[in-house]
């Protein structure tokens, strides 16, 4: 079974055991788990996690799938909330209704409360087998959603009224890639230190990546509101340095996230992984575009 495959099967069944699993359960909440995580956009984030796992010999697949699936249901559980009136107020995601739009701000909030109590359950199910590796999964999965370092301190930057634009990308985005890589490392019984920087490198070329295309492309091209740092006001890399400036980033901190790649059996294979995922977040966007971002 590829990556692909293993992460939509390790979420099909997470969403089924959240939904009750044929017992009685509140439907709308039920569905709006779905709605909120399926179809899903890249799975940039268990893709990379898997892709560790298989470069450091993969020997527990049930653990890395598990790992795989708990991060991204973090993941979709951000972007519920995200959307929320109270935060982005946006009415599209993936092109779709956001959770909000499609059944309502109460539902919404407990769409994305119960995606990620999920989330530790998934973990926590699947270290009972494996307790050792379980628990370092468990805190570094916690470590990298909540405070000071997680995704809650990267959503709660923007309430400040200075921010530090290093350490606001690297908890509102880098925080889930770095647990990536240390979370696919850990499943495959190796330490996760050496793992940290490819992590906090993707992940902040990701950020830029997600800037630029904010700053350049449509909401029909997005699949979500367009120019939303530029309409909240928040820190971005075009905001800091420019369009050009921006693509100089995102392109060698890309470089500098394959010459980071620890030694390890599938060393190749992952950076081609790398490579793959560096020409799908380089942003393409028309003349027009960029004359206008300029």
């Amino acid at each position: 079974m590829g990556i692909s495959d293993r992460v939509e099967a390790a979420l099909e069944a997470a969403i089924s055991q959240g939904q009750g699993n044929g017992e009685a359960a509140p439907a709308r909440l039920a569905a709006a788990l779905a709605h909120a995580v399926f179809p899903g956009g890249a799975r940039i984030r268990p893709t990379i996690l898997l892709s560790v796992a298989k470069a450091c010999g993969d020997d527990r697949p049930a653990l890395a799938d598990a790992a795989a699936a708990s991060l991204e249901l973090i993941h979709c559980a951000s972007l519920v909330h995200d959307d929320m009136p109270c935060f982005d107020d946006a009415d599209i995601r993936r092109g779709k209704p956001a959770v909000h739009k499609a059944y309502g701000e109460p539902i919404a909030l407990l769409t994305g409360d119960s995606l990620i109590v999920m989330a530790f359950d998934v973990l926590a199910q699947a270290a009972e087998r494996e307790p050792a590796r379980g628990i370092k999964l468990i805190r570094i999965l916690a470590e990298s959603t909540g405070m000071p370092n997680g995704i809650c301190a990267g959503q709660g930057w923007e309430s400040e009224p200075k921010v530090d634009l290093l350490a606001y990308h690297r908890a509102k985005t880098g925080a889930l890639f770095t647990a990536a890589t240390r979370m696919g490392a850990v499943a495959a019984g190796q330490e996760p230190e050496a793992w940290t920087e490819l992590g906090a490198r993707i992940g902040e070329a990701f950020q830029v990546a997600d800037d630029l295309r904010d700053a350049l492309y449509d909401e029909e091209t997005l699949g979500k509101p367009a120019h939303q740092d530029e309409i909240h006001a928040r820190p971005n890399a075009v905001a800091e340095y420019g369009v050009s400036g921006a693509i100089t980033r995102l392109k060698n901190t890309l470089s500098g996230a394959i010459a980071s790649i620890p030694s390890c059996p599938g060393e190749a294979a992952l950076c081609a992984m790398v490579r793959a995922q560096a020409e799908r977040l380089t942003p393409i966007a028309p003349a027009a575009a960029l004359r206008r971002a300029v």
